[in-house]
């Protein structure tokens, strides 16, 4: 059984900044097809900060985890420091993931980086 950190436990419990933003600046999807796991990230960004995040995660426990960390992470933060977030981060910041959960938090960034690469291509600085 894997063993989740209480931080994982709370994120997955109470996740923060689950839905859809109805028009947002950009939007991330990415998907695991070996573990099913599918994000989509929704960013509404304002004078080059991520205003709000918001997520959809079809997946596991510590996916949910993750969506929800990064989502934290993210919010407030310019473009520029919300590229930085990795999954290395994301980890950390969750209190560790078990190894065969650390896909995860790759996923996690990933759908945040499309999301601001699509606000980039729709002309977002």
């Amino acid at each position: 059984m894997a063993f989740y950190s209480e931080k994982v436990m709370e994120h997955f419990a109470n996740p923060h900044n689950v839905g859809e933003i109805k028009e947002a600046d950009g939007i991330g999807e990415v998907g695991n097809p070996v573990c099913g796991d599918m994000m989509t990230f929704y960013i509404k960004v304002k004078d080059n900060k991520i205003e709000d995040v918001k997520f959809k995660t079809f997946g596991c426990g510590a996916a949910i985890a993750v969506s929800s960390m990064v989502s934290d992470m993210a919010k407030g933060k310019t473009i520029e420091e919300a590229l930085k977030i990795t999954n290395a981060s994301v980890a950390q910041e969750l209190g560790g993931l078990p190894p065969n959960k650390m896909h995860c938090s790759n996923l996690g960034a990933d759908a945040l980086h499309r999301a601001i690469e699509d606000y980039q291509k729709k002309g977002g600085k």
